[in-house]
């Protein structure tokens, strides 16, 4: 009676599952149009696991229980390129299943290697340059989408990207104009764009006239002109453009309100290009993915894209995943909420190509004070409060704007280096608070609640809003009163918002919408 019992639960629990499991993949489809959850198979995914016996029909059945209704099939990755065959059969058998299916490429490994990273790619060489439009137009022909992963800069020094960077220039309506004495940041952001618009862009149009092309930018946003990355050239030339959202859970590692910045930053470059974000779960714990998440539909993602099917079912993945399917209704009825309203809070100003010197990525670590954060590329010059780093002075007209901003008595948050820029009676208002960063911006976390709570009264009382809470609490405001406050701490605590007091869970958030 007892093993017949055990049985009994057994199945009961099994049926359970797999009810729970056809529940969330009809309510995903049911929420498509708001988010959707996607995954990419890499090209290695593809040929061992994917062409395998009963390869196919286990992935889908993984999508279907993860909520997953669209997939990345990649065609190239690291030097292999999948074959045609294979590449029609597992389309069609998604296709078939009822997926959105779209096509990827990672150009990593391409002709000639950089003199930094051997995946990265010497793009000055010109048979590196055919054998990308050769990988993009075999694409197209599968594909009336593609997602270039963000793998798209180059870090080389050879002689012959030197010479050029010297004497002459790639001339995006041509070949190559002479031109001397360029920045490696000039050289290669026009290089990199030429690329986009010859090799990429305008050979897989060519061949495939109908295929929209998704540029996918990396995380480290103060580094973009470094490497290549023209985020307002190459998002005008792009169908869309996407996020990494992968912040992961390293020490001295990305912060997680990076995914929100970055995501709301490139929303205001690309105006509705910005399509979603991409994380994976690498160095991750469940909830420190659940955290990616999160910050990916806050950010105001209409897509997210699980990196990947291979890595997300070895190691911490599928614990991660577990986490991600009993999160993901309520992360559905947040991107509805969030999709809705318009963000409220401090304009951060982050000009295009612009670092923060010794205070790189400094916006983080002001979202995780509890400063909510409204990403500006152009001079915020009608928001009701602003926050103005190191980044601010890559505009030229800074001096002038930001004096008279400061001089029109809103509220103004600057770091101790923007301060030793600007005249000592300006700095001296009494609307301009003035944060002591350093050479490490991380400091700031160590503020107590006690130096924040009176910093953050003055800068959101535009918005009737006082917030009182230790750091690593986050705080998104909505323009009609709505709000989220997530708390990125492994203890939970105890915070004011308005006069009212509300617990936040450990590694959680609490979220009220009017």
């Amino acid at each position: 009676m007892r093993r017949r019992s055990f049985a009994l639960m057994l199945a009961g629990s099994v049926a359970a599952g797999m009810a729970r499991a056809a529940d969330l993949w009809q309510l995903a489809r049911s929420k498509r149009q708001i988010h959707q959850f996607s995954t990419l198979f890499t090209a290695q995914d593809v040929r061992d696991r994917l062409a395998q016996p009963g390869g196919i029909e286990a992935a889908i059945d993984w999508c279907r229980k993860t909520g997953v209704t669209k997939v990345y099939i990649e065609t190239y990755r690291d030097g292999y390129e999948v074959e045609q065959e294979t590449l029609i059969k597992v389309r069609d058998a998604f296709r078939k299943a009822d997926f959105a299916v779209a096509g990827c490429v990672t150009p990593t490994r391409i002709g000639k290697p950089s003199t930094g990273s051997k995946l990265v790619s010497c793009y000055s060489d010109h048979p590196t340059q055919t054998r990308v439009e050769e990988i993009f137009q075999y694409a197209a022909a599968f594909f009336d989408e593609l997602m270039v992963d963000d793998w798209l800069f180059t870090d080389c020094t050879c002689e012959v990207c030197d010479n050029a960077r010297r004497t002459q220039t790639v001339n995006i309506e041509g070949r190559i104009n002479p031109v001397r004495g360029q920045s490696w940041q000039d050289y290669r952001r026009t290089l990199m764009l030429w690329i986009s618009r010859d090799q990429i862009i305008g050979a897989a149009k060519k061949l495939n006239p109908n295929v929209r092309l998704t540029i996918k930018y990396p995380m480290w946003y103060d580094q973009f002109q470094d490497r290549g990355y023209d985020v307002v050239r190459e998002t005008a030339e792009y169908d869309k453009i996407w996020a990494g959202t992968e912040t992961r859970d390293l020490p001295g590692g990305a912060q997680p309100y990076r995914a929100y910045f970055l995501m709301r930053w490139l929303e205001a470059i690309g105006q509705g290009k910005a399509g979603g974000g991409w994380y994976d779960p690498l160095n991750t714990t469940p909830k420190t993915y659940v955290e990616q998440a999160r910050q990916t539909v806050l950010g105001g993602a209409r897509e997210t894209v699980l990196f990947s099917y291979g890595a997300l079912s070895r190691q911490n993945g599928p614990a991660d995943i577990e986490a991600l399917r009993q999160n993901i209704p309520e992360l559905l009825e947040v991107a509805e909420q969030v999709q809705r309203r318009r963000i409220a809070g401090l304009a951060a100003y982050k000009p295009p190509h612009s670092n923060g010197g010794t205070q790189p990525y400094v916006f983080d670590y002001i979202g995780m004070l509890g400063f909510p954060l409204v990403p500006y590329y152009q001079f915020p010059e009608d928001s009701r409060a602003a926050f103005f780093p190191l980044h601010a002075r890559e505009d030229p007209e800074f001096l002038t704007k930001g004096s008279l901003y400061i001089a029109s008595g809103r509220p103004v948050l600057i770091t101790q280096a923007m301060a030793e820029t600007l005249d000592p009676l300006l700095v001296k208002q009494k609307n301009v608070r003035v944060l002591s960063v350093g050479g490490d911006p991380k400091s700031l976390l160590n503020l107590t609640q006690e130096e924040l709570d009176p910093i953050r009264d003055a800068m959101l009382a535009p918005f009737k809003t006082k917030f009182h809470a230790p750091s690593r609490v986050g705080l998104y405001l909505f323009t009609d009163g709505s709000y989220v406050i997530e708390n990125f701490r492994d203890e939970a605590v105890t915070v004011e918002l308005n006069g009212a007091s509300l617990q936040v869970p450990a590694r959680g958030w609490t979220k009220r919408w009017k």
